[in-house]
């Protein structure tokens, strides 16, 4: 009885001193092959401290795993810059990897794991400068959303010149010069149609204006103008969305309406609700469709900044009828003042029409892009762009501005999610590299 203890004892000793007890296994290796990148895949029963450094005169790659066990008979035959792999363990707690390679190149390496959607693996890529630099790119032929929809408005027009300057200058001329730059800037941007609600010299009811957004199914009313005040002094552009006295106006008016109010509230009925419901259902409608005016807004009075003198730097309010929409998020762009000699000259101007049309485009993709329409080509660009966050381990020569370029990531978003205050970073170190930032 003893001596089985004895054994037992031995055996318990044994296993608790042996470097393979709980020792992660190196699963499997597969390798990847493009033109430009050879990619190396161990998958492992777990997560891994690892080591990852070059030699030269032969040119290789060494790759120490810490408490690993080799678990597969047979490495892949090389291919791409590899040309054979082999293994061996410096010590008892490391198990080496050796790639021999065709030529030196780059190295980097990251870890997936179960919650990325795979097993525990270590991806190694091996690149050379101009592959390594080449981003990663979603071919558009396989997105599949819709456009982003810009109704845009020149005011006035037909039997209405609008406002007239000293010089003659007639505001719905103007105003239509500008929407049509307008439309082509924003058709230059990949996901974004822009159509005119006018694009001749004619008069159209303010209703009848929304009414044409709403036929082209529009994400966003844009209505241009030029402003007037007895003072010639008066100057600048600002950006307006409806008031609340605006807004309650039109509640009223669409309530009245309410049995034709069936398209205005996406294919939900009015017709057939109470006074009460009927009411706090294009409450709803309304307060979302002017929170998005607003953003949108804003947006465009930041670009418009920076091209011309502003009168205000945010969003002002009012009750321009043709913003009245509950549907469709609105905003109206006083660009300049025809009352002003030297505006209404700026107004006749090829290059400042240009300017306030890309200011306006640059507002409005930016807002989009910030909140990408549900099913548009933009969101799915975003979430198939994404990069994920993935585990990157120092290897020796790294540093952190070195690896914020290689990952196309800002500096000081790596030091923030990894807490790290300085530049100080040691070989061995697993850090967090997160999605591409960089424009």
């Amino acid at each position: 009885m003893r001596i089985q203890t004895l054994k037992i004892s031995f055996i318990l000793i044994h296993l608790c001193l042996s470097p393979w007890v709980g020792a992660v296994e190196l699963q499997s290796i597969r390798l990847n092959q493009s033109p430009d990148q050879t990619q190396l895949v161990l998958r492992l029963s777990g997560p891994v401290k690892h080591q990852l450094f070059d030699l030269s005169n032969p040119a290789r790659v060494v790759v120490d795993l810490e408490k690993t066990k080799l678990g597969v008979n047979k490495f892949p035959t090389g291919s791409g810059y590899i040309k054979k792999m082999r293994s061996g363990t410096p010590d008892k707690n490391t198990l080496r990897v050796v790639l021999d390679l065709t030529k030196s190149v780059k190295m980097r390496s990251y870890q997936r794991t179960p919650e990325e959607g795979s097993r525990h693996e270590l991806v190694i890529e091996l690149y050379t400068n101009s592959a390594g630099a080449k981003p990663v790119k979603t071919a558009a032929e396989s997105l599949h959303g819709r456009e982003v929809v810009i109704a845009i408005d020149a005011g006035h027009g037909g039997i209405d010149p609008g406002a007239i300057g000293s010089k003659g200058t007639r505001e719905k001329d103007v105003v239509l010069a500008i929407a049509k730059r307008l439309q082509k800037s924003l058709s230059k941007h990949q996901g974004f149609r822009a159509v005119l609600v006018r694009d001749r010299d004619e008069y159209l009811l303010h209703r009848n204006r929304m009414g044409v957004a709403r036929s082209k199914r529009a994400d966003l009313f844009v209505s241009i103008h030029a402003d007037a005040f007895t003072r010639s002094s008066a100057y600048g552009s600002t950006v307006y969305v409806l008031s609340e006295r605006g807004a309650s106006s039109e509640a009223a008016h669409w309530l009245a309406e309410r049995e034709n109010a069936t398209d205005l509230m996406g294919g939900v009925s009015l017709g057939d609700k109470d006074d009460v419901l009927a009411s706090v259902l294009l409450d709803l409608s309304q307060t979302a469709t002017l929170d998005m005016s607003i953003e949108a807004g804003n947006h465009v009075v930041k670009q418009l900044g920076k091209v011309g003198r502003i009168r205000r730097d945010k969003v002002q309010y009012a009750n321009f009828l043709v913003l009245t929409s509950p549907d469709i998020p609105s905003i109206l762009v006083e660009t300049a003042f025809i009352s002003n000699p030297k505006e209404e000259s700026r107004l006749n101007s090829p290059k400042s029409q240009q300017a306030w049309a890309a200011a306006i485009s640059d507002g409005v993709v930016q807002y989009f892009h910030a909140n990408p329409p549900l099913g548009s080509l933009i969101a799915e660009r975003q979430t198939l762009e994404r990069p994920r966050e993935i585990a990157y381990t120092i290897s020796r020569g790294d540093t952190l501005s070195g690896i914020a370029d290689r990952f196309n990531v800002r500096l000081r978003s790596l030091r923030k999610v990894n807490n790290i205050r300085g530049d100080q970073i040691r070989v061995g170190q697993v850090i967090r590299i997160p999605g591409s930032s960089r424009s």
